[in-house]
Protein backbone atom coordinates (compact mmCIF):
# COMPACT_ATOMS: atom_id res chain seq x y z
CA UNK A 1 0.00 0.00 0.00
CA UNK A 2 1.60 3.39 -1.10
CA UNK A 3 1.48 6.15 1.68
CA UNK A 4 -0.68 8.95 0.28
CA UNK A 5 0.61 12.72 1.55
CA UNK A 6 -2.73 14.10 3.54
CA UNK A 7 -1.81 17.87 3.38
CA UNK A 8 -4.66 19.06 6.08
CA UNK A 9 -4.78 16.15 8.21
CA UNK A 10 -3.52 15.26 12.22
CA UNK A 11 -1.18 12.71 13.10
CA UNK A 12 -1.53 10.83 16.30
CA UNK A 13 1.18 9.74 17.90
CA UNK A 14 -0.72 7.13 19.95
CA UNK A 15 -1.46 4.48 17.38
CA UNK A 16 1.67 4.59 14.39
CA UNK A 17 2.16 1.83 11.67
CA UNK A 18 4.54 1.03 9.37
CA UNK A 19 3.00 1.48 6.01
CA UNK A 20 4.94 0.13 2.84
CA UNK A 21 5.78 2.70 0.08
CA UNK A 22 4.85 0.40 -3.11
CA UNK A 23 7.60 -2.20 -2.40
CA UNK A 24 8.86 -4.33 -0.01
CA UNK A 25 11.31 -2.93 3.00
CA UNK A 26 10.53 0.67 2.30
CA UNK A 27 8.70 1.33 6.05
CA UNK A 28 7.59 4.74 6.65
CA UNK A 29 6.41 5.39 10.06
CA UNK A 30 3.34 7.31 9.95
CA UNK A 31 0.41 7.94 12.72
CA UNK A 32 -3.17 5.94 11.88
CA UNK A 33 -5.53 8.80 13.17
CA UNK A 34 -6.49 11.10 10.36
CA UNK A 35 -9.58 12.78 10.69
CA UNK A 36 -11.35 14.95 8.08
CA UNK A 37 -14.83 16.01 6.90
CA UNK A 38 -16.80 13.45 4.78
CA UNK A 39 -15.64 13.81 0.98
CA UNK A 40 -12.66 16.08 1.33
CA UNK A 41 -10.08 15.64 -1.24
CA UNK A 42 -5.94 15.49 -1.10
CA UNK A 43 -4.00 17.60 -3.55
CA UNK A 44 -4.28 15.26 -6.52
CA UNK A 45 -8.35 15.36 -6.00
CA UNK A 46 -9.02 11.80 -4.73
CA UNK A 47 -11.86 11.24 -2.09
CA UNK A 48 -10.40 10.25 1.36
CA UNK A 49 -12.16 8.11 3.31
CA UNK A 50 -13.50 9.31 6.90
CA UNK A 51 -12.30 8.40 9.85
CA UNK A 52 -14.32 9.02 12.94
CA UNK A 53 -11.90 9.40 15.84
CA UNK A 54 -10.64 12.88 15.77
CA UNK A 55 -8.75 15.45 18.47
CA UNK A 56 -11.66 17.13 19.79
CA UNK A 57 -13.49 13.81 20.32
CA UNK A 58 -10.33 12.44 22.10
CA UNK A 59 -10.09 15.01 24.48
CA UNK A 60 -13.96 15.32 24.85
CA UNK A 61 -14.75 11.84 25.63
CA UNK A 62 -11.54 11.51 28.27
CA UNK A 63 -12.53 14.59 30.12
CA UNK A 64 -16.19 12.65 30.41
CA UNK A 65 -15.42 9.86 31.39
CA UNK A 66 -12.59 11.41 33.85
CA UNK A 67 -14.78 14.17 35.53
CA UNK A 68 -18.50 13.02 34.51
CA UNK A 69 -19.58 15.97 33.02
CA UNK A 70 -18.85 17.78 30.12
CA UNK A 71 -16.25 20.42 29.66
CA UNK A 72 -16.90 24.04 29.06
CA UNK A 73 -14.43 24.48 26.74
CA UNK A 74 -12.12 23.01 24.08
CA UNK A 75 -9.04 25.02 23.35
CA UNK A 76 -5.91 24.09 20.84
CA UNK A 77 -2.89 25.63 20.22
CA UNK A 78 -0.32 24.25 17.19
CA UNK A 79 3.32 23.45 17.08
CA UNK A 80 5.31 24.90 13.93
CA UNK A 81 7.80 24.44 11.54
CA UNK A 82 9.69 27.31 10.44
CA UNK A 83 10.84 27.72 6.96
CA UNK A 84 13.66 29.87 6.96
CA UNK A 85 15.11 32.23 9.68
CA UNK A 86 16.78 29.70 11.94
CA UNK A 87 18.47 30.56 15.34
CA UNK A 88 17.69 34.04 14.44
CA UNK A 89 15.14 34.75 17.41
CA UNK A 90 17.02 35.19 20.20
CA UNK A 91 19.54 37.35 18.46
CA UNK A 92 16.30 40.10 17.73
CA UNK A 93 16.21 38.66 13.83
CA UNK A 94 13.40 37.77 11.29
CA UNK A 95 12.08 34.35 11.00
CA UNK A 96 9.32 32.98 9.19
CA UNK A 97 7.42 29.75 10.64
CA UNK A 98 3.79 28.52 10.48
CA UNK A 99 1.76 26.99 12.86
CA UNK A 100 1.31 23.45 11.87
CA UNK A 101 -2.13 21.22 11.83
CA UNK A 102 -0.76 19.56 14.73
CA UNK A 103 -1.44 20.54 18.28
CA UNK A 104 -2.18 20.23 22.00
CA UNK A 105 -6.02 19.98 22.78
CA UNK A 106 -6.94 21.06 25.78
CA UNK A 107 -11.08 19.87 27.20
CA UNK A 108 -11.52 21.87 30.53
CA UNK A 109 -13.96 23.14 33.06
CA UNK A 110 -13.95 25.79 35.84
CA UNK A 111 -13.94 24.73 39.32
CA UNK A 112 -14.74 26.33 42.71
CA UNK A 113 -11.50 26.76 43.75
CA UNK A 114 -7.43 27.95 42.97
CA UNK A 115 -6.87 24.32 41.94
CA UNK A 116 -5.60 23.11 38.87
CA UNK A 117 -5.78 19.58 37.93
CA UNK A 118 -4.82 18.30 34.04
CA UNK A 119 -4.51 14.56 32.96
CA UNK A 120 -1.89 14.09 29.65
CA UNK A 121 -3.31 10.95 27.28
CA UNK A 122 -0.01 11.55 25.82
CA UNK A 123 2.00 10.41 29.31
CA UNK A 124 -1.16 8.83 31.52
CA UNK A 125 -0.38 10.86 34.40
CA UNK A 126 -2.27 13.21 36.23
CA UNK A 127 -0.93 16.77 37.87
CA UNK A 128 -2.47 18.92 40.03
CA UNK A 129 -1.20 22.20 41.69
CA UNK A 130 -3.15 25.16 43.58
CA UNK A 131 -2.49 28.65 42.22
CA UNK A 132 -1.39 30.52 45.35
CA UNK A 133 1.42 28.59 45.58
CA UNK A 134 2.73 26.70 42.51
CA UNK A 135 6.18 24.95 43.45
CA UNK A 136 8.46 23.61 40.96
CA UNK A 137 9.03 20.05 41.63
CA UNK A 138 11.24 18.35 38.41
CA UNK A 139 11.50 18.36 34.69
CA UNK A 140 7.83 16.69 33.72
CA UNK A 141 5.35 17.95 31.71
CA UNK A 142 3.05 19.35 34.02
CA UNK A 143 6.27 22.31 34.24
CA UNK A 144 4.97 23.75 31.39
CA UNK A 145 1.53 23.70 32.64
CA UNK A 146 2.69 25.21 36.26
CA UNK A 147 5.33 27.36 34.38
CA UNK A 148 3.07 29.25 32.19
CA UNK A 149 0.40 29.39 35.47
CA UNK A 150 3.28 31.13 37.27
CA UNK A 151 4.34 33.51 34.85
CA UNK A 152 0.53 35.15 34.53
CA UNK A 153 0.39 35.39 38.14
CA UNK A 154 3.84 36.93 37.64
CA UNK A 155 2.54 39.72 35.13
CA UNK A 156 -0.39 40.04 37.56
CA UNK A 157 -3.69 38.18 36.66
CA UNK A 158 -6.39 36.58 38.54
CA UNK A 159 -6.15 33.16 37.50
CA UNK A 160 -9.46 31.13 38.22
CA UNK A 161 -8.91 26.94 38.62
CA UNK A 162 -9.52 24.51 36.49
CA UNK A 163 -9.63 21.08 35.79
CA UNK A 164 -9.20 19.12 32.47
CA UNK A 165 -7.38 16.96 29.96
CA UNK A 166 -4.79 17.23 27.72
CA UNK A 167 -4.10 15.46 25.10
CA UNK A 168 -1.38 16.55 21.31
CA UNK A 169 -0.25 15.61 18.08
CA UNK A 170 2.82 17.49 17.84
CA UNK A 171 6.07 15.10 18.02
CA UNK A 172 7.98 15.56 21.09
CA UNK A 173 11.90 16.35 20.60
CA UNK A 174 11.22 16.66 17.00
CA UNK A 175 12.08 20.43 16.66
CA UNK A 176 7.83 21.33 16.09
CA UNK A 177 7.55 23.01 19.37
CA UNK A 178 5.70 20.76 21.37
CA UNK A 179 5.93 22.08 24.29
CA UNK A 180 5.32 25.99 23.00
CA UNK A 181 2.04 24.42 21.95
CA UNK A 182 1.41 22.55 25.46
CA UNK A 183 2.27 26.27 26.99
CA UNK A 184 -0.48 28.39 24.54
CA UNK A 185 -2.85 25.94 25.45
CA UNK A 186 -2.51 26.22 28.93
CA UNK A 187 -2.18 29.96 28.46
CA UNK A 188 -5.61 29.82 26.36
CA UNK A 189 -7.37 27.60 29.19
CA UNK A 190 -6.08 30.32 31.76
CA UNK A 191 -8.08 33.42 30.08
CA UNK A 192 -10.98 31.11 29.00
CA UNK A 193 -11.58 30.48 33.13
CA UNK A 194 -10.67 33.26 33.87
CA UNK A 195 -12.64 35.91 31.54
CA UNK A 196 -8.59 37.01 30.66
CA UNK A 197 -8.04 39.05 27.29
CA UNK A 198 -6.29 37.39 25.00
CA UNK A 199 -3.33 39.40 23.34
CA UNK A 200 -1.34 37.16 21.24
CA UNK A 201 2.06 39.08 21.79
CA UNK A 202 1.53 39.01 25.33
CA UNK A 203 0.79 35.74 26.02
CA UNK A 204 3.46 34.88 23.53
CA UNK A 205 5.76 36.72 25.59
CA UNK A 206 4.67 34.95 29.11
CA UNK A 207 5.14 31.50 27.73
CA UNK A 208 8.83 32.07 26.65
CA UNK A 209 9.34 33.66 30.08
CA UNK A 210 7.86 30.40 31.57
CA UNK A 211 10.37 28.20 29.20
CA UNK A 212 12.87 30.22 30.55
CA UNK A 213 12.50 31.14 33.76
CA UNK A 214 10.25 27.94 34.99
CA UNK A 215 11.40 24.79 33.17
CA UNK A 216 14.77 26.39 32.32
CA UNK A 217 15.21 26.57 28.36
CA UNK A 218 16.48 29.50 26.89
CA UNK A 219 14.25 29.48 24.14
CA UNK A 220 13.66 32.77 21.84
CA UNK A 221 10.29 33.99 20.92
CA UNK A 222 9.61 32.51 17.75
CA UNK A 223 7.82 29.22 18.97
CA UNK A 224 4.91 30.77 21.13
CA UNK A 225 4.62 33.21 19.27
CA UNK A 226 3.81 31.27 16.04
CA UNK A 227 1.33 29.06 18.37
CA UNK A 228 -0.09 32.39 19.53
CA UNK A 229 -0.61 33.84 16.30
CA UNK A 230 -0.62 31.39 13.53
CA UNK A 231 -2.45 32.49 10.70
CA UNK A 232 -4.38 29.54 8.20
CA UNK A 233 -3.13 29.50 4.43
CA UNK A 234 0.46 31.53 5.42
CA UNK A 235 3.64 31.54 6.90
CA UNK A 236 4.20 34.55 9.18
CA UNK A 237 6.80 36.99 9.25
CA UNK A 238 8.19 37.87 12.69
CA UNK A 239 10.47 40.62 13.50
CA UNK A 240 12.02 38.80 17.15
CA UNK A 241 12.15 42.82 18.51
CA UNK A 242 9.23 44.43 17.64
CA UNK A 243 6.80 41.30 17.34
CA UNK A 244 5.59 42.95 14.53
CA UNK A 245 3.90 39.35 12.48
CA UNK A 246 2.70 39.83 9.00
CA UNK A 247 1.12 36.90 7.38
CA UNK A 248 2.92 35.67 3.77
CA UNK A 249 0.94 33.56 1.51
CA UNK A 250 2.05 30.46 -0.42
CA UNK A 251 1.76 30.62 -3.96
CA UNK A 252 -0.42 28.44 -5.59
CA UNK A 253 0.52 24.70 -5.89
CA UNK A 254 3.09 24.79 -3.43
CA UNK A 255 3.31 22.91 -0.42
CA UNK A 256 5.09 22.37 2.96
CA UNK A 257 6.84 18.74 3.76
CA UNK A 258 8.33 18.08 7.50
CA UNK A 259 10.36 15.60 7.33
CA UNK A 260 11.12 13.71 10.69
CA UNK A 261 14.30 12.12 10.45
CA UNK A 262 13.19 9.72 13.84
CA UNK A 263 16.12 11.05 16.12
CA UNK A 264 15.86 12.87 19.20
CA UNK A 265 18.05 15.55 19.80
CA UNK A 266 18.96 14.27 23.78
CA UNK A 267 20.53 16.17 26.09
CA UNK A 268 21.61 19.03 23.85
CA UNK A 269 20.55 22.30 26.00
CA UNK A 270 23.70 22.83 27.12
CA UNK A 271 24.88 23.19 22.97
CA UNK A 272 22.07 25.68 22.43
CA UNK A 273 22.80 27.67 25.26
CA UNK A 274 26.48 27.58 24.20
CA UNK A 275 25.50 28.83 20.66
CA UNK A 276 23.40 31.54 22.29
CA UNK A 277 26.38 32.94 24.28
CA UNK A 278 28.51 32.57 21.51
CA UNK A 279 26.13 34.86 19.47
CA UNK A 280 25.64 37.11 22.74
CA UNK A 281 29.68 37.63 22.75
CA UNK A 282 29.56 38.88 18.92
CA UNK A 283 27.18 41.22 19.49
CA UNK A 284 29.09 42.66 22.31
CA UNK A 285 32.07 42.60 20.01
CA UNK A 286 30.60 44.34 17.28
CA UNK A 287 28.75 46.88 20.07
CA UNK A 288 25.38 46.37 18.61
CA UNK A 289 22.58 45.28 21.04
CA UNK A 290 22.05 41.71 18.67
CA UNK A 291 23.76 40.42 15.66
CA UNK A 292 20.31 41.67 13.74
CA UNK A 293 21.55 45.26 14.20
CA UNK A 294 25.36 43.50 12.04
CA UNK A 295 24.72 44.06 8.09
CA UNK A 296 26.39 41.73 5.43
CA UNK A 297 28.55 44.78 4.98
CA UNK A 298 29.83 45.52 8.17
CA UNK A 299 30.10 41.83 8.99
CA UNK A 300 32.63 41.47 6.10
CA UNK A 301 34.62 44.00 7.02
CA UNK A 302 35.19 43.23 10.19
CA UNK A 303 34.84 39.65 10.26
CA UNK A 304 38.66 38.94 10.50
CA UNK A 305 39.48 40.26 13.43
CA UNK A 306 37.37 37.65 15.47
CA UNK A 307 38.07 34.16 16.67
CA UNK A 308 36.93 31.28 14.06
CA UNK A 309 34.06 29.94 16.02
CA UNK A 310 32.66 33.65 16.69
CA UNK A 311 32.86 34.45 13.34
CA UNK A 312 31.29 31.32 11.82
CA UNK A 313 28.34 31.82 14.33
CA UNK A 314 27.64 35.67 13.70
CA UNK A 315 28.25 34.71 9.57
CA UNK A 316 25.30 32.34 10.02
CA UNK A 317 22.93 34.92 12.17
CA UNK A 318 23.71 38.00 10.04
CA UNK A 319 23.57 35.71 6.21
CA UNK A 320 20.17 33.90 7.12
CA UNK A 321 18.50 37.56 8.67
CA UNK A 322 19.10 38.27 4.69
CA UNK A 323 17.82 34.91 3.59
CA UNK A 324 14.50 35.10 5.86
CA UNK A 325 13.91 38.48 4.10
CA UNK A 326 14.83 37.15 0.95
CA UNK A 327 12.37 34.35 0.94
CA UNK A 328 9.38 36.98 2.01
CA UNK A 329 10.21 38.80 -1.04
CA UNK A 330 10.11 35.22 -3.17
CA UNK A 331 7.24 34.16 -1.85
CA UNK A 332 5.16 37.54 -2.56
CA UNK A 333 6.62 37.20 -6.10
CA UNK A 334 5.51 33.49 -6.37
CA UNK A 335 8.94 32.33 -7.44
CA UNK A 336 9.06 29.01 -5.16
CA UNK A 337 12.54 28.43 -6.99
CA UNK A 338 14.30 31.41 -5.24
CA UNK A 339 13.04 30.24 -1.89
CA UNK A 340 14.10 26.61 -2.41
CA UNK A 341 17.78 27.89 -3.33
CA UNK A 342 17.57 30.19 -0.17
CA UNK A 343 16.38 26.84 2.26
CA UNK A 344 19.41 25.28 0.76
CA UNK A 345 21.93 27.77 1.15
CA UNK A 346 20.10 27.86 5.35
CA UNK A 347 20.99 24.37 5.70
CA UNK A 348 24.68 24.59 4.32
CA UNK A 349 25.20 27.44 6.83
CA UNK A 350 23.46 25.48 9.73
CA UNK A 351 25.42 22.71 8.85
CA UNK A 352 29.09 24.47 8.55
CA UNK A 353 28.99 28.05 10.30
CA UNK A 354 26.57 27.39 13.10
CA UNK A 355 27.27 23.32 13.58
CA UNK A 356 23.57 22.39 14.42
CA UNK A 357 22.80 19.75 11.59
CA UNK A 358 23.23 15.89 12.42
CA UNK A 359 24.27 12.61 9.68
CA UNK A 360 20.59 12.04 9.65
CA UNK A 361 19.43 15.72 8.84
CA UNK A 362 21.78 16.03 6.14
CA UNK A 363 20.81 12.58 4.29
CA UNK A 364 16.95 13.86 4.79
CA UNK A 365 17.91 17.17 2.70
CA UNK A 366 20.13 15.51 0.48
CA UNK A 367 17.32 13.00 -0.63
CA UNK A 368 14.46 16.08 -0.30
CA UNK A 369 16.27 18.31 -2.89
CA UNK A 370 17.15 15.16 -4.69
CA UNK A 371 13.64 14.72 -5.81
CA UNK A 372 11.93 16.33 -9.00
CA UNK A 373 9.13 17.70 -6.66
CA UNK A 374 11.52 19.61 -4.16
CA UNK A 375 12.06 23.42 -4.74
CA UNK A 376 14.43 23.26 -1.77
CA UNK A 377 14.64 21.67 1.85
CA UNK A 378 17.07 22.55 5.34
CA UNK A 379 16.88 21.31 8.85
CA UNK A 380 14.66 23.02 10.78
CA UNK A 381 14.13 23.35 14.71
CA UNK A 382 17.37 23.78 17.28
CA UNK A 383 19.20 20.91 15.31
CA UNK A 384 21.08 18.07 16.29
CA UNK A 385 18.18 16.06 15.43
CA UNK A 386 14.54 16.07 14.88
CA UNK A 387 13.03 17.42 11.40
CA UNK A 388 13.77 18.84 8.23
CA UNK A 389 11.53 20.99 5.89
CA UNK A 390 11.00 21.07 2.42
CA UNK A 391 9.28 23.07 -0.52
CA UNK A 392 7.23 21.38 -2.86
CA UNK A 393 5.07 20.83 -5.59
CA UNK A 394 1.79 20.12 -4.33
CA UNK A 395 0.60 18.15 -7.27
CA UNK A 396 3.82 15.50 -6.69
CA UNK A 397 3.30 15.27 -3.01
CA UNK A 398 2.57 11.58 -3.02
CA UNK A 399 5.92 10.68 -5.20
CA UNK A 400 7.85 12.72 -3.39
CA UNK A 401 6.81 11.06 -0.19
CA UNK A 402 7.31 7.58 -1.18
CA UNK A 403 11.03 8.19 -3.08
CA UNK A 404 11.92 10.76 -0.12
CA UNK A 405 11.40 8.32 2.76
CA UNK A 406 12.41 5.13 0.66
CA UNK A 407 16.10 6.72 0.07
CA UNK A 408 16.43 8.13 3.51
CA UNK A 409 16.09 4.49 4.96
CA UNK A 410 17.73 2.98 2.71
CA UNK A 411 20.93 4.72 3.62
CA UNK A 412 20.04 5.09 7.23
CA UNK A 413 18.02 2.33 8.02
CA UNK A 414 15.93 5.08 10.02
CA UNK A 415 11.94 4.60 9.43
CA UNK A 416 11.17 8.45 8.70
CA UNK A 417 7.68 10.17 8.97
CA UNK A 418 7.38 12.56 5.91
CA UNK A 419 4.23 14.34 6.17
CA UNK A 420 2.20 17.29 4.20
CA UNK A 421 1.52 20.60 6.31
CA UNK A 422 -1.05 22.86 6.24
CA UNK A 423 -0.55 26.42 8.18
CA UNK A 424 -3.44 26.52 10.50
CA UNK A 425 -4.58 29.39 12.91
CA UNK A 426 -3.24 29.93 16.38
CA UNK A 427 -4.05 29.55 19.57
CA UNK A 428 -7.98 29.52 20.30
CA UNK A 429 -10.70 28.61 21.89
CA UNK A 430 -12.55 25.66 20.03
CA UNK A 431 -15.52 25.27 21.62
CA UNK A 432 -17.08 27.25 24.45
CA UNK A 433 -20.17 25.51 26.12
Amino acid sequence: MKVRAYPAFSLSLIAAFRVFAGRSGCGILVSWNFFCHANSENAEGETLERIDLNDYDRVVGAFERRFGRAPRWVVRAPGRVNLIGEHTDYNDGFVLPLAIDRAVWLALAPRGDRRVEVFSLDFDRPAAFDLDDPVKEGHDWDEYVKGTAWSLIQAGFRLAGWEGVAWGNVPVGAGLSSSAALELATARAFAAAGSLAWDPATMARLAQRAENHWVGVNCGIMDQLISAAGRAGCALLIDCRSLDCVPVAFPPGVAVAVLDTSTRRGLVDSLYNERRQQCEAAARWFDVPALRDVDRATFDRRAGELDETTRRRARHVVTENARTLAAVDALRQGDAGAVGELLGESHRSLRDDFEVSSPALDAMVRHAAAHQACYGARMTGAGFGGCAVALIDAAESRAFVDAVSAGYQDETGLVPAVYVCSAADGAEVVEHG
